[in-house]
């Protein structure tokens, strides 16, 4: 019986997915959250066949019992998650905890299956993080006026961050991108992403935005945000994170363009976009080096090309239903539990089961803009806007890296992803949509 159930885990798992992920669209048909309980307690029921399924064949192949200690105190805290968010915040949108809860899950058997002592970090640091931004719903909900009278503090305590992470900071893969403090070593730009929101959306909906004589924006105010968001953006540029500039940017960009409503600031961001691109091409040899991959990552495979060309193997090799869990060669993809983490998915765990995995972030990314578009205040409709043009940008940034649709940029895939920071600062972003989320129900 168990060597069955190990036999035909790579199809039972892809079963999982598809369910989970098609009970993530049909819950939209409904209005009331009555008639969606059902649906988010079968969702439940999937994450946990899923999880638990995929600890027992890691167990099962690898001989290590003790996985299965791991995946049943993972367990407790998804439960726990759920449990408390139905207390603390009732009106908290159900299929958003589920989604965090489905994807950690996903993180943990991949990771378990990459490297043992990274899960364990991830699953301490996630522990931690669920732990902090359990308030921060409340905060959102109940204290909007704290939030927006330190707006500017927002723009400078960002730009301090990476001025302090330019210089202090440390190299890794050519880019300097940590920063080290008591010993904890963290990524200073991914905290500044969510500073950076809340800035953009003091400045561009406080009521001093519009003039009262003309009725028209403050140009020194859309001046201001566009000054502030450049030395964003241009520090990360000076410390080689192009991927983070390349975050900051877009949603800079819309988030402006949603304020002024003129189509000709996305056109201008498109070629001030276009530009930036050549001349980083110019400019860095990394850059360069990436490109050429994307190009042809097969014309020197043993050199600059076998980062992604190895990445395209475990996808295809992958197919539909994948390799098994333990029954590919993941490990052979350099940085594969951070950037190349949807490679290693697609490969053990099947095509099927990774295009499920991009359904379910978009289905994230449509909650978030549907928070958007439907607050009534300004202020929560432009930080909304934000996270979501954020997370949904990063996640077709990492995605499109790996599957050879764009050039690398060296992000990880919010959630999935091996990394503290990232985590963490994934977590904050969607605590705060809980809390928007909250307030759009009372509105």
């Amino acid at each position: 019986m168990s060597d069955a159930v190990v036999g035909l885990s790579r199809y039972l798992l892809t079963i999982f997915a598809i369910f989970y992920t098609f009970h993530c669209y049909v819950v939209f048909i409904f209005k009331s959250e009555e008639e969606r309980t059902p649906f988010y307690v079968i969702q439940n029921i999937l994450m946990v066949m899923t999880h638990v399924l995929g600890f027992y064949v890691l167990s099962e192949r690898s001989g290590n019992t003790d996985l299965l200690f791991i995946c049943a105190f993972q367990e407790v805290m998804f439960f726990a998650v759920l449990i408390l968010y139905r207390m603390l915040y009732p009106e908290a949108s159900r299929l958003i905890t589920n989604n965090i809860c489905f994807l950690l899950s996903i993180s943990f058997v991949i990771l378990t299956r990459l490297s043992y002592s990274r899960s364990i970090r991830q699953f301490v640091v996630v522990v931690i993080s669920l732990i902090l931004t359990l308030v921060i719903p409340f905060v959102i909900s109940r204290l909007e006026y704290l939030l927006k009278k330190y707006t500017l503090y927002y723009g400078v305590a960002g730009v301090l961050i990476l001025l302090a992470m330019m210089t202090l900071g440390t190299v890794t893969n050519g880019s300097k991108i940590t920063l080290s403090i008591g010993g904890v070593t963290f990524q200073p730009s991914e905290f500044v992403k969510v500073l950076f929101v809340f800035f953009l959306a003091g400045m561009l909906s406080d009521e001093s935005f519009i003039d009262e004589e003309t009725g028209r924006p403050d140009r020194n105010r859309i001046i201001a945000t566009v000054l502030i968001s450049a030395l964003h953006i241009l520090i990360l540029v000076m410390c080689k994170d192009l991927g983070a500039a390349m975050i900051f940017f877009v949603v800079a960009l819309f988030t402006i363009y949603a304020a002024l409503k003129k189509p000709l600031i996305l056109a201008g961001g498109a070629a001030a976009f276009g530009l930036s691109a050549f001349a980083g091409y110019r400019l860095f040899s990394h850059v360069r080096v990436r490109v050429a991959a994307w190009r042809d990552p097969f014309a020197d495979i043993e050199g600059k090309g076998y980062q992604l060309s190895q990445s395209l193997f475990a996808i295809g090799t992958g197919s539909w239903a994948g390799m098994g869990l333990l029954m590919g060669s993941p490990d052979k993809i350099p940085v594969v539990e951070a950037d190349f983490i949807f490679s290693a998915i697609s490969e053990e765990m099947g095509c099927l089961f990774a295009l499920c995995l991009i359904l379910i972030c978009l289905s994230n990314f449509l909650m978030f803009m549907n928070i958007s578009m439907s607050i009534g205040d300004e202020y929560f409709r432009v930080i909304s806007l934000g996270l979501a043009v954020n997370y949904g940008f990063q996640v077709f940034l990492t995605i499109g890296g790996v599957t050879k649709f764009i050039p690398l940029t060296g992000v990880t895939l919010p959630l999935l992803s091996f990394g503290g920071t990232s985590v963490m600062s994934t977590l904050i972003m969607f605590a705060i949509i809980q809390g928007l989320y909250i307030i759009k129900k009372g509105s």
